[in-house]
């Protein structure tokens, strides 16, 4: 029985264990992992310097401080003339969103789409919104239109898919929609608990056509193909093999973003130009003038356009939090994301059953350490455990690698402290008295009594009203001698493990086994005022099992064996007798001895249930007895009633 307690006692509290660390786990992935993930992005992966063959034209506080913002859209021109004109970038990728014309200024607007037309490698931005279309058919016409100008192939292999949350263009103007050739989303998805961006929104959807980021359409550009196909974890470039690690929402499919170090002095990764000095070049180029930046500045070079301008009079900012900068110019992060696409250097994370693993491998070992170590040696293997498992993580970041931090060592911590508990639970300080008491008492009831007052055990006891059982075997001793004792010993071990519950069951406490017979105390230790009743239920369930046992022996070829109960209720002493270093919880008295003898009268009336009439009175309303009158009970000088006990109502 301890055995099963203390495999229930480890059960429960591994449960418990897995319990807490799953919403630990749960916690930790949703708002603290993120956070780390931050930090070991910005220590440990965004070391390496991004590319010097791309390069960013920005519009910065120094062009709003030469054209006052808004810029007529002839400005825009200018920059994508001296490009395309003098610069002869390999590609041009513009970051803004182009919705409306300008009524005031048709001319500049009229120059700016010249401008830009002859560009053949010119790829701009556009958004999908939440929001449905004021005008439905106008707007699905237009969403037609796009598709067809601007679609690419896409093959869809996915068994996952999710509704798109999307339901909109932010529509081009016509003019605008006939200049471009190219265009890719520069729709972004803060992570939801931070809002921190650290995702690419790399492919997303609208009734169910699907449409490249900014980045990724400049890549399939810049290698002249079209065709992708889209897998559950990953999307792939047919022609250049590109494998795109991907998690999917309702926002679309997206790519962890790799960052790069940000340049000193500046907020960008990449080489920055200002635009104002890009239209001067052009200028002083027409006027035969030498220009402020060299046209090979940008030759055979990947180009963003963009605005991150924050001068007093004015703001023309297109940021976001990322873990490198509070406030990371969106233009750079386009061109990291295609960065990443060119070098293959796409954040890699860990899948739900890679963390499952590592937060169980993590959990055994600390468990074994305790479990093997004192408590200095395995405090200190902990530690370096875990700071090994730091080490680790760094060195996967820096491999472009996330696996999570805070988690793990969480629930290594949790682990600990589970594991330590237990262990000073199970070996505490109390564990040499409990194996003292242990050794005084056989029933658990009255060890737990004693633990409790372990500080206080002594010889003596009390009166009390209690209720005594005796139940003996019928025939032990004939069947004894037919069997051997090996055989004698398993039925009286399966017979005795039936009957132990059904005692516990009704507050019961079994004071001893003399030999095939049991006694059983009922209203001490445990407090039970209906205490005859419950000796009484305890009984008639007990033969009830007998029957139960008697059909499975016989149909194991073992002897049927049948027992007799005898029970009477009265006063009688309660404690502990015997010396100071022997001691044994027991009753005595009167009340002990008639309940022998009565159960002893089973053999002289053939019958197996026999109470006394001072139990009857307290049973008379739930039990249908025969009165055996006038019984002379052996040490009693007058006669006594007693009562065999044929049913329970």
């Amino acid at each position: 029985m301890k055995k099963l307690k203390n495999k229930a006692f480890f059960i429960y509290s591994v449960i418990f264990h897995i319990i807490l660390s799953c919403v630990l786990v749960l916690v930790s992935w949703q708002f603290i992992e993120p956070y780390a993930y931050n930090f070991m992005v910005r220590t440990f992966s965004a070391v390496d310097s991004a590319s010097d063959n791309t390069v960013l034209v920005v519009i910065d506080d120094n062009s709003v401080a030469k054209y006052r913002w808004p810029w007529k859209r002839e400005l825009y021109g200018k920059v994508f003339e001296f490009l395309n004109t003098y610069g002869k970038p390999k590609i041009i990728g513009y970051d803004a969103i182009f919705t409306t014309p300008d009524a005031e200024n048709p001319d500049s607007d009229k120059k700016f789409f010249d401008a830009i037309k002859p560009i053949d490698n010119l790829v701009v931005g556009f958004t999908l919104l939440d929001a449905e279309y004021s005008d439905k058919t106008k707007g699905d016409e237009y969403s037609q239109k796009f598709y067809n100008k601007f679609k690419i192939n896409i093959k869809d292999n996915r068994k996952n898919i999710y509704p798109s949350k999307y339901r909109s263009f932010s529509m081009y103007p016509d003019d605008y929609f006939d200049s471009v050739k190219f265009a890719g989303s520069v729709n972004a998805s803060p992570f939801a608990s931070t809002g921190y961006l650290i995702l690419s929104d790399t492919i997303i959807s609208l009734d169910g056509k699907y449409y490249p980021s900014l980045a990724l359409r400049m890549y399939l550009l810049l290698n002249q193909t079209e065709d992708i196909t889209l897998y559950d974890d990953y999307i792939y470039v047919d022609k250049t093999g590109l494998k795109i690690p991907t998690v999917t929402t309702l926002h679309g499919l997206h790519n962890y973003i790799k960052f790069y170090k940000i340049r000193k002095q500046t907020a960008f990764s990449h080489k920055k130009y200002s635009a104002i000095d890009l239209i001067t070049s052009l200028e002083n180029i027409k006027k035969g003038l030498p220009p402020v930046i060299n046209p090979d500045e940008f030759k055979d070079k990947i180009v963003f356009v963009g605005a991150n301008a924050k001068a007093a009079a004015i703001t023309v900012v297109d940021e976001s939090q990322t873990p490198m900068l509070q406030g990371h110019p969106g233009v750079d992060i386009q061109a990291t994301n295609l960065d990443n696409f060119i070098n293959n250097q796409i954040m890699h994370l860990t899948n739900f059953w890679q963390d499952l693993l590592i937060i169980v491998l993590l959990s055994i070992w600390t468990f074994f350490v305790i479990s093997r170590f004192n408590v200095f040696k395995s405090i200190l293997i902990l530690v370096l455990t875990a700071f090994a498992y730091f080490v680790f993580a760094a060195l996967c970041y820096r491999f472009n690698f996330a696996v999570n931090i805070i988690t793990p060592l969480g629930i290594q911590l949790v682990t600990m402290i589970f594991a330590y508990s237990y262990r000073f639970i199970v070996e505490g300080k109390n564990k040499e008295k409990i194996k003292q008491a242990m050794g005084k008492y056989l029933s658990q009831d009255i060890m737990k009594s004693v633990v409790k007052n372990i500080d206080d055990i002594k010889l003596g006891g009390k009166r009390a009203n209690v209720t005594v059982l005796f139940a003996d075997i019928r025939g032990f001793t004939s069947m004894s001698e037919k069997m051997t004792a090996e055989e004698v010993s398993m039925i009286l071990n399966e017979y005795f493990t039936e009957i132990e519950p059904i005692i516990t069951k009704y507050n019961g406490v079994i004071n001893k086994f003399i030999g095939d017979a049991v006694m059983a105390i009922f209203g001490e230790p445990i407090q039970d005022l209906n205490h005859p009743v419950n000796a009484v239920k305890c009984a008639y369930e007990m033969l009830k099992k007998v029957e139960e046992l008697q059909d499975k022996w016989l149909f194991e070829g073992k002897p049927k064996i049948e027992i007799g109960i005898g029970i009477n209720t009265g006063d009688a002493f309660v404690g502990n007798i015997g010396s100071e270093k022997r001691l044994e919880y027991t009753v005595i008295g009167d009340t002990v001895n008639l309940a022998s003898r009565i159960e002893s009268y089973n053999k002289v009336y053939r019958t197996n249930f026999l109470i006394s009439s001072s139990t009857y009175s307290f049973v008379s309303n739930i039990a249908d007895v025969i009165k055996i009158s006038e019984v002379t009970i052996r040490g009693k000088a007058k006669k006594m009633d007693i009562y065999e006990v044929l049913r329970l109502s």
